[in-house]
């Protein structure tokens, strides 16, 4: 009966996550319209500041009107304490599409780093270059501007494995975030995204129905220290995330094994 429940919940709730997903499209869409305009017209420090923040209060919009409609259940406010704090690197795993627009909804300051495709993307593209966003098609020139970027004062979101977890709990960090901490001499916050949903996942496609409401909490970790070896760094830095998650899942199996109902005893 439960599990009918669910389903059926699941189909009643689909239509309007699909509608609120089509409609931050066309928000999308409508805004890189007008960016492309705005990124010859404004200052670099304006279009920067100005681009950063429509993109920021789009998807918070997004995300509140998600939870006020029962598709999702999410929890950032944990990165409410990060806003305003300057020249931070945010790092955080990688398990959903939609990772980046949580990030981001939060912290209006900050930088994506993003594929140089996703760049060139028509609901994308003009609204980050206005934003400035960051181009990971060179490595050189993309630690040279995200250095510049914290070293302005601004924040830069980044997720170590640089793609959706294929295995999960974590997959192997590439190197990058901790010589970009050294260089631009920035802490990075960590930042742990717990979810159980497989909505968005490698592999699963945007039209496919998901189990819904969607949950999803984010928590701060540590905060480490950008050290002159930097390899040692992120050795550092993955394991930590590692041994989290992997603490988390195992917390959860106990917890899910302690609620499945019992055989009963014969006597």
């Amino acid at each position: 009966m439960k599990s009918f429940f669910c389903r059926a919940t699941s189909l009643l709730l689909a239509l309007p996550l699909y509608c609120l997903l089509i409609g931050l499209g066309l928000v999308s869409l409508g805004w890189n319209l007008l960016a492309l305009p705005l990124h010859r017209l404004l200052p670099e420090e304006t279009g920067r500041r100005v681009g950063r923040a429509v993109i920021a209060r789009s998807y918070r919009m997004f995300w509140a009107v998600a939870s006020a409609t029962g598709m999702m259940r999410v929890d950032a406010t944990c990165l409410d304490a990060l806003r305003d704090e300057r020249g931070l690197i945010i790092v955080a795993n990688h398990p959903t599409m939609l990772d980046a627009l949580l990030l981001v909804a939060r912290l209006p300051r900050s930088a994506c780093i993003m594929k140089a495709d996703l760049v060139r993307n028509v609901f994308l593209g003009s609204g980050a270059r206005l934003a400035r966003y960051i181009r990971n098609d060179s490595a050189r020139h993309m630690i040279r501007l995200a250095v510049q970027d914290l070293q302005r004062g601004g924040q830069l979101v980044i997720f170590p494995e640089g793609t959706r977890t294929v295995t999960p709990p974590l997959d192997a960090f590439r190197p990058g975030v901790t010589l970009i901490a050294k260089r631009a001499k920035a802490p990075i916050q960590t930042v742990f995204i717990d979810t159980d949903t497989p909505y968005l996942r490698k592999g699963w496609p945007i039209w496919r129905v998901p189990p819904l409401p969607i949950r999803v909490k984010l928590r701060l970790g540590e905060r480490f220290v950008a050290r002159a070896d930097s390899d040692a760094v992120l050795h550092e830095l993955e394991q930590y995330y590692r041994g989290q998650l992997e603490e988390e899942r195992a917390i959860g199996a106990t917890a899910a094994c302690s609620t499945s109902p019992r055989a009963p005893t014969l006597s």
